[in-house]
């Protein structure tokens, strides 16, 4: 996440189609070539398995019947009593997608596209990681490695891989190349489910280091949004050898003062320009209107996840809510993502039975992910770049981002894109990416 030796082909096939099972016991893997054939590994305090694995995606035709069978069998609340979006998912736009999902939609394509990556998984800490490992042809290339959020899913990154690793494809310089690494967390998508307390962005952050010099790699950057920015920020904290910098694109910075107003529901503190304002009220908007999501997944994510694995209706309801909420697109994640695009994110989560163990991550870290003062930010030592994205949560300003960052060395306003930057707008979000780390290349 500069080299990975040859790895023997083989196959990560699954082996059961019970919904219930977690993934790693519905799936298994060929085994993994000899120590000689992998690169080597950092030091591990305790004795672990530190191959890199082959991983191949085959979620079993059961599965996928089942799914429609639940589709179809869905029972549907009375449909909302208001002609906007105020009580949540309008029925008629839940129902064309779940409809969709149950006639046309082709998971297939999604597992194709995925296993045309160069995918693995390796074990840190007694937990799977299923990983996208793509390098570029530049032997120069900067060392990435980036992290999704919830409801996303390294599918939020598939499109931005092109462009980052083959620059020259795609608008940009031969130097500009990366070579990436696109994790899934733990309890997230295909990588393994902690069955103990303890995987918190902290712990998460920690083993990305150790990912990326178990590839090889001795200096990298890392980049995030949502909980990507939440990791990112907990290296920038970490410092490991290594680090060249990061970037974000949620970053931390609401001053305490404004948290404590926030928190408390007060008016916003005065002496706010109008920008800061603004960033106010849509925080607040969020902690009256918007925050329902995370205070269940904070206090009682394994209540809420009973639901999420039996309907499928209900998941792509928890889901599409935060799409049509984040997406820059007015309230229409259509405008944005295409319903097959949603739907991929949507049928992964379902296919590895995750809604509850990815929810766990917020009750792991049960804190205030735009607050400066709990991200600890003033202690990252490395450089930080920030990119801001007009239909973000928070439209974070400038004048809050250099006083979050001490280390800031890049900041840039963009005109289009949301919370999910990658998947909506991958071309600008390569671009931000070449620009925000170029002054980091000469220490390669």
């Amino acid at each position: 996440m500069v080299s990975t030796a040859p790895i023997r082909r083989g196959s990560f096939a699954t082996s059961a189609a019970a919904l219930a099972l977690s993934v790693a016991a519905a799936f298994s893997y060929t085994e993994p070539a000899s120590a000689a054939d992998q690169p080597s590994a950092s030091p591990r305090v305790a004795a672990e398995d530190d191959s890199i694995r082959p991983f191949h995606i085959h979620v079993p035709d059961d599965t996928l019947v089942d799914l429609r069978h639940r589709i179809a069998a869905t029972r549907w609340p009375d449909r909302e009593t208001v002609a906007d979006q105020s009580q949540g998912v309008q029925e008629a736009r839940i129902q064309a997608l779940v409809q969709h999902w149950g006639t046309n939609y082709d998971w297939r394509k999604a597992e194709a596209r995925l296993n045309a990556l160069p995918m693995f998984v390796t074990t840190i800490d007694g937990v799977d990681i299923q990983f996208i490992h793509v390098k570029s042809r530049n032997p120069h290339a900067l060392p990435l490695i980036i992290t999704h959020g919830w409801p996303g899913s390294p599918l939020e990154i598939e499109k931005a891989i092109g462009p980052l690793t083959d620059p020259t494809a795609h608008g940009g310089r031969a130097e500009d190349a990366f070579d990436v690494v696109i994790p899934s967390m733990p309890g997230y998508g295909f990588s393994g489910k902690p069955t103990g307390v303890g995987w918190g962005p902290d712990h998460i952050a920690r083993a990305w280091d150790v990912l990326m010099k178990r590839l090889g790699y001795k200096q990298y950057v890392s980049q995030g949004g949502d909980w990507g920015s939440v990791i990112a920020d907990a290296m920038g904290r970490q410092a490991p050898a290594g680090l060249l910098g990061i970037h974000v694109n949620m970053p931390a910075t609401v001053p305490p003062d404004v948290a404590k107003a926030l928190n408390s529901g007060e008016p916003a503190p005065a002496g706010l320009s109008n920008g800061e304002k603004a960033a106010y009220q849509s925080l607040a908007n969020l902690y009256k209107k918007g925050g329902g999501y995370a205070a269940m997944m904070v206090t009682r994510p394994q209540t809420e996840g009973y639901g999420l694995a039996d309907s499928p209706a209900g998941q792509a309801a928890w889901m599409y809510d935060k799409f049509a909420a984040w997406t820059y697109s007015g309230g229409d994640p259509e405008r944005s993502l295409t319903k097959d695009e949603m739907l991929d994110d949507i049928t992964l989560y379902w296919v590895t039975n995750t809604s509850t163990s990815s929810a766990r991550l917020y009750w792991e870290n049960n804190n205030n992910n735009f607050n400066a003062l709990e991200q600890r930010t003033a202690e990252i030592s490395v450089p930080v770049a920030v990119t801001v994205f007009p239909g973000e949560i928070y439209r974070a300003p400038r004048s809050w981002t250099e006083r979050a960052y001490p280390k800031l060395t890049y900041f840039h306003e963009v005109n289009k894109g949301g919370h999910f930057a990658a998947w909506e707008q991958p071309q600008l979000f390569t671009e931000e990416l070449r620009a925000a780390f170029r002054p980091l290349r000469q220490y390669q």
